[in-house]
Formats: C-alpha cells, sequence, structure tokens
C-alpha cells in the first residue's frame, strides 16, 4: 500500500486551504503537474478521493480534511525537529543586545533578524530602540552590544573613537512624506522651493535626543503639530494634516496612505547610518553587524 509523504502532505494542506491547484501551486513554488501527481499519490495512499473538482477550483471531501487536518500536525512537527537539528549543528550560540534608533527598526532591523533566524537558528538577538546618544552610552556601559546609529548633518557631533563604527547606507538625498492625495505626490522629485510653505508634522521627544523636525535648510519652517510618536505622526500625513522627513532607511517600512518625495537640496550633504560595537566584539556580534550589512545594501 502505498504511503504519504511529504511533500503530499503539503501539497493537500496547500490545496486544501486555498480551495485552488493553481493557487497552491503559486504558494508552494510548484508546478501544476507536480501538484497534480502529489495530489494523486496523496489519494493513493489515503485509497480514496480528496478533491472533487468543480467549476471553479476544488473542494475537499471529508477524507481531504482528515488529512490537511492531520497534516498540520506533521508538518509542523518536522518543522520543529529541523529547526532542534538547526540548533545542535549551529555553533554559534549567543546572546546579542542589537539597539537600533526608531526608524531604522521599521523595514532595517525586521529583515536583519529574519536572516539570522534562518542563518543561525541558536544565535539569540536581543532588541533595544533608543536614540542614536543613548545607544552610544548604552554601547559603551554595556547595555548593547551593537548598535545602528546615524549621523550627519543636522545630528550632534558623537564622539566614537573608542568604539568600532561601520558604514552601512549614505542618505545621499533627503526624502519627506506626504499624504496620496498631496499636489507633490505624484512627483519623484522636488526642490526645497516646494515643500517652503506646508505644514509640517514634527517629533517630539526627550530634550537631547534627534528629532525629525521639519526640511532642516527651511528658515522658517510652519509647524502644524508636534508628536512623539511615529505611527502617530505619520497617521497625521495620512490624513492630509501635514507632511514630514523620514529617514530614507525607514521608506520600505511606510504604511499606506502615504507618499515619498524626494528633496533636491544642494544645502543638504545628508545622513550616514552606521553600526557601533566596542573595539573587540564577539564573533556573534560581528555576525549581527555582517547581516545589518546584508539586509542595508540588499544582499540579505
Amino acid at each position: 500500500m502505498a504511503e504519504f509523504t511529504v511533500p503530499a502532505l503539503r501539497v493537500v494542506h496547500a490545496v486544501v486551504g486555498t480551495g485552488s491547484f493553481t493557487a497552491a501551486a503559486d504558494l508552494l513554488g510548484y508546478t501544476q503537474s507536480a501538484i497534480s501527481r502529489q495530489v494523486a499519490a496523496a489519494e493513493a495512499a489515503a485509497g480514496m478521493p480528496l478533491f472533487v473538482r468543480k467549476a471553479r477550483g476544488v473542494a475537499a471531501t471529508r477524507a481531504g480534511e482528515a488529512v490537511a487536518r492531520r497534516a498540520v500536525v506533521v508538518l509542523a512537527e518536522l518543522d520543529a525537529m529541523n529547526r532542534d537539528l538547526a540548533l545542535l549543528s549551529d555553533t554559534l550560540a549567543e546572546q546579542v543586545r542589537l539597539g537600533a534608533f526608531p526608524t531604522a527598526t521599521w523595514s532595517l532591523i525586521p529583515r536583519t533578524v529574519a536572516a539570522l533566524a534562518g542563518e543561525h537558528p541558536a544565535l539569540a538577538v536581543e532588541l533595544h530602540e533608543a536614540s542614536s546618544p543613548a545607544l552610544l552610552r548604552q554601547v559603551r556601559a554595556g547595555g548593547v552590544d551593537v548598535a545602528v546609529i546615524a549621523v550627519g548633518q543636522g545630528l550632534p557631533e558623537y564622539d566614537l573613537h573608542d568604539l568600532r563604527t561601520e558604514r552601512l547606507t549614505d542618505s545621499g538625498m533627503g526624502v519627506v512624506a506626504v499624504p496620496l492625495g498631496h499636489r507633490l505626490a505624484g512627483r519623484s522629485r522636488v526642490t526645497v522651493d516646494d515643500v517652503a510653505g506646508e505644514p509640517w508634522i514634527v517629533g517630539a521627544g526627550l530634550r537631547g535626543d534627534p528629532q525629525f523636525g521639519a526640511w532642516p535648510t527651511l528658515p522658517q519652517p510652519r509647524i502644524a503639530h508636534r508628536i512623539r510618536d511615529w505611527n502617530a505622526r505619520l497617521g497625521f500625513v495620512a490624513a492630509g494634516l501635514g507632511i514630514t522627513t523620514v529617514a530614507r532607511i525607514a521608506v520600505p517600512g511606510l504604511p499606506a496612505g502615504i507618499a515619498i518625495v524626494e528633496v533636491d537640496d544642494p544645502a543638504w550633504s545628508g545622513r550616514t547610518t552606521l553600526t557601533v560595537t566596542r573595539p573587540e566584539p564577539s564573533q556573534g556580534q560581528r555576525v549581527v553587524a555582517a547581516a545589518l550589512r546584508a539586509a542595508a545594501t540588499g544582499d540579505g
């Protein structure tokens, strides 16, 4: 008697979940013929039909539902077993405290942590979110092992002499976030004059912490609202209550309802994102810094 295979169980689970051979093929990255072969193999193992073909898609029989229900358990256990084996084979078992300024946590940090989880499952990453000056203090005090900070125009001249730094990204041309229905939303690039009269949604936080304000070279910007929380700030932008400057590194993580526009400003030299560690980082800290570099350059 034929037996169920892991690929067949994955296919049955996907077909039941999507209601279509085509959708299951897209989900699993299989061809439709491969899906059909695996379904046929599963039906041979079950000894009865698992699906009824319909005009649009397929419907699971009671047997198909039973197999899919058990497949969830079997596949979860197999995934857990693979994770256990990966932990045994991964020699990099270390905890690394990773700190980043808030907008770096929108996209760069999640991509980095996801990559590390796949490549080094025994490496535990603990996230700390803080301003760049606070992160530097924490690195020196030993509370953070690897920090992602921003330096450049409009920011303090941080003392980095006793720390190990590596450049991740240069912001180049600055960007602003505007509502989707804004007069500038359809343009990829604008000038400082284009944004000069706009109402600005700016940051508000602890004294001494860097804040995203109005465009930095505007002499007298019109401040509409000062808001500490980034989600609320962007919500105000999406609602059409003003525009705001954002870090280019945060653009992939911006919510819906917002358009990004580059600002061509010769007087703006931009900012740079750095990783910072103590002078002699551990192996795990070096791996985290390398994963940050790969994620920032699109190689991760």
